[in-house]
């Protein structure tokens, strides 16, 4: 079986061109080796263009469908923050931090519901890791303003205020200080 797939195998990928006859019309044979250069120059272009047009629609495929697939892990991310277990607390958390890059994920994040949840989950973790993920994905959001509206209104001063300091982890005093300075500078009372 493995001879015939090999028989096959170079049968199909010669090297060589198919078809070509040889011409002896005059002792020169140079114009026979410059057609066969052209044909070969031919496929190799017309080679070129199916991989872009390959790659072209690929690329138009994956902008119509991927945006539906990033709303749907958000709104998974959020319901990861739902869960008990604190593993997936901090995996739904991490995802949406990684989500927040510009203003509109960022708000998409606080419409349905990610920045209220991270807030509770903030609020009830018990261990430096869950708290650390919280206040990485609660960073992330507040690099908008109108997030930061929303977690005000959500009272995310008292609760960052209430995550207590740890010296094991100096990331956890960076990302609460990092959040605090962000509510000061938009003009937000921290000190309650």
């Amino acid at each position: 079986m493995r001879a015939l797939a090999a028989h096959f195998n170079t049968l199909l990928f010669k090297r060589g061109p198919w078809n070509v006859q040889s011409r002896n019309v005059s002792s020169f044979n140079g114009k026979a080796a410059d057609e066969a250069s052209l044909e070969q120059e031919a496929e190799r272009k017309i080679g070129w263009l199916l991989k872009l047009f390959f790659a072209g629609t690929a690329t138009f495929v994956a902008y119509q469908f991927f945006p539906y697939m990033g709303d749907n892990l958000m709104h998974q991310s959020v319901s990861l923050l739902h869960v008990k277990d604190p593993l997936f607390k901090r995996m739904g958390a991490s995802r949406l931090a990684r989500f927040a890059i510009d203003d509109q994920r960022r708000m998409k994040i606080v419409e349905i519901g990610g920045a209220q949840e991270l807030l509770n989950m903030l609020g009830s973790a018990r261990d430096e890791r869950t708290q650390k993920e919280a206040l990485k994905a609660l960073s992330a959001l507040s690099k908008s303003d109108e997030a930061v509206k929303a977690l005000h209104n959500g009272g995310a001063i008292s609760v960052i205020k209430s995550t207590p300091d740890t010296f094991e982890d100096a990331e956890i005093g960076a990302y609460k200080s990092n959040l605090l300075k962000r509510f000061q500078d938009l003009r937000y009372d921290i000190s309650s």
